[in-house]
């Protein structure tokens, strides 16, 4: 093999290298990894009196996190805090009384469904019932 052909081939492989260095994080961006599944069915996502009207809570539920949200009405709700764009862990915000997903800008209603911003597909819902002094999160049948 003579040397231009060795300089042709080794400039084709780094062409080749940097085209797919640049194209994996767009394919990554484009379509959302799959979600493995969380194993709990049901636990105690706070205390009454935790949170007031428009207000929220992230709290653990099995592997991943949940968030309780007190609606300004006074209702409870609660979702998986999981953004279902590329994971990243959503919050409660107060001012505009939706839930925000901080990595690209992402929201949500106060009844999960995504709104604005890239993500894919609403939040999954989970029911809220209080007992006695506790407020327990269950994930709901379908």
């Amino acid at each position: 093999m003579d040397r231009r052909s060795f300089l042709n081939g080794l400039l084709s492989v780094s062409g080749l290298a940097l085209l797919g260095s640049m194209v994996y994080p767009v394919v990554h961006y484009l379509i959302p990894p799959e979600k493995s599944g969380n194993s709990v069915d049901s636990g105690t996502a706070a205390k009454v009196g935790d949170l007031k009207p428009n207000e929220g809570k992230i709290f653990k539920f099995g592997e991943k996190p949940g968030i309780l949200i007190m609606t300004p009405q006074g209702e409870y709700r609660a979702f998986t805090a999981v953004c279902t764009h590329l994971g990243c862990t959503v919050r409660y915000r107060a001012d505009v009384k939706e839930i925000w997903c901080p990595c690209h800008n992402g929201f949500y209603n106060l009844h999960g469904k995504n709104i604005a911003g890239p993500p894919p597909k609403p939040l999954t819902a989970y029911a809220v019932h209080v007992e006695g002094k506790d407020i327990l999160v269950s994930r709901r049948l379908s």
